[in-house]
């Protein structure tokens, strides 16, 4: 059996004693959905981090709830730190997928964490927030 020179395992042995000695950090995420049209059909809500919100990785964690009146809550408990994005859709009439016209202008509600106000789907950066070790609130108007 070859023994590793100490010289070469120290970064790792340090390493992975930072690892273990680093807190990790994890907050909820309440988030409160609001200004549906219609109580009709469900709420498909996704938290993503940049590689979900670009579509080539899954959600972080997503909810299907049928709306509840004029401010529908959902929270993500223990939500890693780190920086991610909320999508809404209001699958009004429940066939699973944002509904558009013939132009790809949706026909069903959506709406995006940070509330951006722009006429095509907002850049992450628009949509962002950072998750720590407190809380957060959480308010998405749907369009």
């Amino acid at each position: 059996m070859r023994r590793i020179p100490a010289s070469f395992a120290a970064p790792f042995v340090l390493l992975a004693a930072a690892a273990c000695a680093a807190p990790l950090h994890a907050a909820d995420v309440a988030v409160s959905i609001r200004e549906a049209r219609s109580q009709d059909g469900q709420f498909q809500v996704a938290l993503v981090d940049a590689a979900g919100y670009a579509g080539s990785a899954a959600p972080i964690a997503a909810r299907l709830l049928a709306p509840a009146g004029d401010v529908t809550r959902v929270t993500f408990d223990g939500v890693p730190a780190g920086r991610y994005a909320l999508m809404v859709i209001h699958d009004e009439n429940g066939n699973g997928t944002l509904d558009t016209n013939l132009v790809g202008m949706p026909v069903e509600g959506y709406g995006f964490s940070n509330n951006p106000r722009v006429m095509r789907k907002p850049t992450f950066d628009e949509a962002a927030f950072d998750v720590g070790a407190d809380a957060l609130s959480l308010d998405v108007a749907i369009r």
